[in-house]
């Protein structure tokens, strides 16, 4: 189904109004304003952000996902101000590309996702292997589940996963305008 493309009157009120940290407290928020929407209609997500937990923008994602699914007459759609890091742009990727605008002079930065840790070995030999082979384990993990979001991110446009998956190792920065032009989002208002 193509939707129509949205005008700048159809952002003047927001049903949906993040900005800050991604974490529990904005995740909060959300399906406060969430759980206030209309049935039926256009629904604004607007949102600012320098990143945060992408596991919680995974959560709201799929809570949009869902409720598209549950309320068809209800077009979910996002729009993108100043800055959308990290996990925002993780949260924007599970909004169809037709579903995503951004204002004039917003950035996206898209990224790989971060870890920190040391690997302590302590023990018998067989335990060490069994810690090496856990860390390992997530960090699998993680990367496939990092890959799963640049997809969804790049479905509709004119990049490859090879190319965000690249380009992501060294905090991918990009304006609202060279974002349309890549098809990430539909349009700038």
């Amino acid at each position: 189904m193509t939707e129509a493309k949205l005008q700048p009157r159809d952002f003047k009120m927001p049903a949906i109004v993040l900005s800050g940290t991604v974490d529990q407290a904005m995740y909060g928020t959300f399906r406060e304003q969430l759980n206030r929407c209309p049935e039926q209609g256009v629904c604004v997500v607007e949102l600012s952000t320098l990143g945060g937990d992408p596991e919680v923008a995974r959560v709201m994602g799929e809570d949009v996902r869902f409720h598209s699914d549950v309320y068809p007459a209800r077009r979910i759609v996002f729009l993108g101000k100043a800055a959308i890091y990290s996990a925002g742009t993780t949260f924007m990727s599970f909004f169809a590309r037709q579903n995503r605008y951004l204002t004039r002079g917003t950035r996206l930065m898209i990224h790989e996702r971060q870890m920190s840790c040391a690997v302590q070995l302590n023990g018998p030999l067989t335990t060490c292997i069994a810690s090496v082979q856990a860390k390992l384990n997530e960090l699998q993990t993680s990367i496939a589940i990092q890959n799963e979001g640049f997809a969804e991110l790049v479905r509709g446009s004119n990049l490859s996963l090879d190319e965000v998956v690249k380009r992501a190792t060294s905090n991918w920065y990009i304006d609202a305008e060279e974002a349309v032009k890549l098809g990430l989002v539909e349009r700038v208002i």
